[in-house]
């Protein structure tokens, strides 16, 4: 089953490439994307985006096809912030993904002084190792293990697929998702998600910010890396050197849609747009 979307605002690239996931794969003319035990093939022709799966109403939902971007792109430009404005002009065909939050949870303490290679390295390997295989129209793809699963395996086991120093905190909140889930997480305000993720080892105030955000559809959070910093320092003339200071600059400038705005201005810099 496939359904297609303007691509003005669904560029495949722009999606996958801005660093929000990790589970994706050139393939053909685009990509296989893989969200907790799914899998889709995405490409498009310029004009239309298609999406091809099993699953068209998760996708759908996941790729955030109901939100009309038109409407943010305008609102970042009305800003008027030259770096703004640009970075939103050419980077329109990003969207913000409705990810599965037990997976970006996991993902993004993989993430954490690493780069985006190795940091889909080590999930892939992960995936085959603990996953199920499954298999649909384009080939064969491996789920996303449960987090009982992660919590069953020593810290070795990580540290062998090539986690690092990471492997005691998968381990533990593995168990720790496994005894109580995430659900409760989705009822707590901002602020007090953001603290509640801040009690689980591996994560700190970048990590909980992108899992905020990306995890859990909190689009007022505003995740600030050596990227951000660099923008901050370079395009918004800022003096601060204290990352929440800068993260609470910009969630103070931004409001409500900070995270949209933090993905045009870090994927566009970063991209060399």
């Amino acid at each position: 089953m496939k359904f297609d979307f303007d691509a003005t605002y669904f560029n495949p690239r722009d999606v996958l490439e801005c660093g929000q996931l990790f589970r994706f794969a050139p393939h053909k003319e685009g990509y296989i994307v893989c969200s907790r035990d799914k899998a889709c093939y995405i490409f498009s022709d310029g004009v239309k985006t298609v999406v091809e799966s099993d699953y068209p109403e998760y996708f759908y939902n996941y790729f955030d096809l109901n939100r009309d971007y038109s409407a943010i792109v305008g609102l970042a430009k009305s800003f008027g912030i030259p770096v703004l404005t640009h970075s939103a002009e050419v980077a329109k065909g990003l969207r913000l993904l409705n990810q599965d939050a037990e997976e970006t949870i996991f993902s993004f303490i993989i993430s954490q002084n690493n780069n985006i290679p190795r940091i889909k390295g080590i999930i892939d390997r992960m995936c085959r190792e603990l996953g199920k295989r499954r298999q649909f129209a384009e080939g064969e793809y491996y789920t996303f293990p449960a987090a009982a699963k992660i919590g069953e395996m020593p810290p070795e086991f990580f540290k062998g697929l090539g986690a690092g120093y990471r492997d005691a905190y998968l381990s533990e909140t593995g168990r720790r998702i496994a005894a109580g889930g995430t659900e409760y997480l989705k009822n707590l305000s901002d602020g007090e998600l953001r603290k509640e993720l801040l009690t689980y080892k591996g994560i700190g105030p970048k990590v909980a910010d992108c899992i905020c955000l990306f995890g859990f559809s909190r689009a007022a959070n505003f995740p600030v890396d050596t990227w951000m910093e660099r923008i901050y320092r370079e395009d918004f003339c800022g003096t601060l050197t204290d990352r929440n200071k800068i993260n609470a600059y910009f969630c103070s400038l931004f409001g409500e849609y900070a995270g949209f705005i933090q993905q045009y201005l870090f994927y566009a810099k970063r991209s060399n747009l």
